[in-house]
Parts: C-alpha cells; structure tokens; sequence
C-alpha cells in the first residue's frame, strides 16, 4: 500500500470518529468548559500512560505544546460560539476552516498559493450553508466561531511542520498537556465573557465520567493520533477540506442512534453532494501528482 492510500485511509478513519464528537455532546451533560478541560485532562493521562514522556529538543516541545495551545484555544472558540448562537452556526462557521488553510498554508510552510483550493473551499462552505439555516440574530455567534474555525486551520497548518520526525503519540502527548495548562489559564477570562448557566463540575460523576472517558479516548486520541498520521502524507489543506465532512457523519449517526426527526429535504442532499465533490475533487488531485 503507497503512503498516498494509506494517508487517506487514516484521515477518513479520523473523520468518522470525528463524527461521534457530536453525539458524545449530546449525552455529556457538563457545560462547555468541563467537556473542554477534560477532554485534555484524561487524553493526557492516557497518553502518559501508554508513551510516557519521551525526550525531545526544547524547541520541538515549544512548537508542539504552541500547538496543542491553538487547539486548546479552538475548542474554548467552538463551544463559544455555540453558546452564542446554536450547534448548526457552530458547524457551519466550522467549514470554514478549509478556506483559512487555502491560505495559512502557503504562507506558513512557503509554497504556492492554490487557486484551485481556495475553489474547492467555497463550494465546501457552498454545500453546508445548504444544510443549514444561517440567522442574522447569531451575527456575535458567527463572529466567533469564524474566529474559531481560523485558529483551527492554523493550528492544522503549525501541526504539520511541528510533528515533522516525531512520532505521532509523542506529538499528542505534548500537544494536549501544553494545552490543557492553556486552557487551565483562559478558563477564569472565558466564564467572565461567557457566564455558564450550568455549574463548573469539579469530578464528573456517574454516566458523564464514562462518556467523557470514551471521548478522550477514541474521539481524542484515536482521531488525533489517525489526523497527525495522515497530515505527513497528504496537505493541510486536503486534511482540513476532508473534514467538512464531519456535519454529515454526525447528522447521520445522530439519525441512526438518537432517532432524530431533521427531514432530510433536497437542500440537504444538494448540501452534501456540494461537500462530496468538494472533497472527491481535492483528493483525485492530491492523488493525481503522486501517481
């Protein structure tokens, strides 16, 4: 099997993981802020459990654990923008991600500007924009979730050069404990801006310290672990564009398991066959050249 096959072989294995992030929300019931801390706390201890801590350069730790602040970050912006609006600005505002990378990459890793992705990111906001409904009320929602979803793909980008000669559970290591302590930091500014209507948890219990296991680990480790994989042999931006498919695992999984009513109208099958092509186009492409 050639490095391209097995790379997007592991990037979709991470997308659909990805897609049961939603559904592990949906049965968390904590706030935002504990889902987010947690998160890091047990995907940290699990990782230093199975890896340890291996060495690496000083610099290397900087730019891994930069990184792991960014998503950090990323998560913290997400769920803000949620909370300002709703889950379906949130995802929306996500696909955008695919275009901040069209052009964070070229500046970042120093290579041509592609015409031809920031094409491919357009049609990818084009088909989710079909999905869902946008509100001019969630405007303050919007704003932060674009926000959200441009640290997102600089993150993305950063990762790609940063996990250069590192193996992949060393590279999440050192990300997640970076960003657990960041996030430790930002949660004090983050509740005077965004005041929860739920209390901060200290010790989740019962159900909600299950889920939040099963979320670290395979929605966590096992996706990230898989998307650090395929970001050394595919672009940044093919690995971002990819995961717009991530609205459409979730609203499908949600469909199968929760038994959730959305009627699925031909705004919703045009919106993911947008997203499809999208993400087939830039995939025959990236595939093309190596061939």
């Amino acid at each position: 099997m050639n490095e391209t096959k097995r790379g997007f072989i592991q990037l979709h294995l991470s997308v659909l993981l990805a897609g049961f992030t939603g559904l592990f929300g949906k049965l968390i019931t904590l706030n935002e802020v504990d889902i987010v801390w947690y998160r890091m706390l047990f995907t940290t201890l699990i990782l230093l459990v199975f890896t340890g801590l291996p060495r690496v350069g000083w610099r290397k730790f900087f730019e891994l654990s930069g990184c792991g602040v960014l998503l950090g970050l990323h998560w913290m912006l997400f769920y803000g923008s949620i909370k300002a609006s709703n889950v379906s600005i949130g995802v929306i505002c996500f696909s955008l991600v695919g275009f901040f990378t069209a052009l964070f990459e070229p500046m970042v890793l120093h290579r041509r500007f592609s015409w031809a992705e920031l094409l491919f990111s357009l049609v990818t906001v084009a088909g989710v924009l079909c999905i869902f409904s946008l509100d001019a009320r969630y405007r303050y929602g919007i704003a932060i979730g674009v926000v959200s979803s441009a640290v997102c793909a600089l993150y993305a980008v950063c990762n790609k050069r940063a996990s250069v000669g590192v193996r992949s559970r060393t590279v999440l290591m050192y990300q997640m404990s970076g960003g657990l302590v960041a996030v430790s930091a930002i949660i004090p500014f983050y509740l005077m801006l965004f005041p929860s209507s739920q209390p901060v948890v200290v010790v989740p219990e019962g159900s909600n310290l299950w889920f939040m296991l099963c979320h670290a680990l395979f929605c966590t480790v096992g996706m990230y672990l898989l998307q650090i994989q395929a970001l050394k042999r595919l672009s940044a931006f093919t690995v971002n564009l990819t995961y717009n498919l991530e609205p459409c695992y979730t609203i499908i999984l949600a469909f199968l398991i929760f038994g959730e009513g959305r009627e699925l109208n031909f705004s919703f099958y045009l919106g993911i066959g947008l997203i499809l092509l999208s993400v087939l186009l830039q995939s025959l492409r990236a595939w093309r050249p190596r061939q």
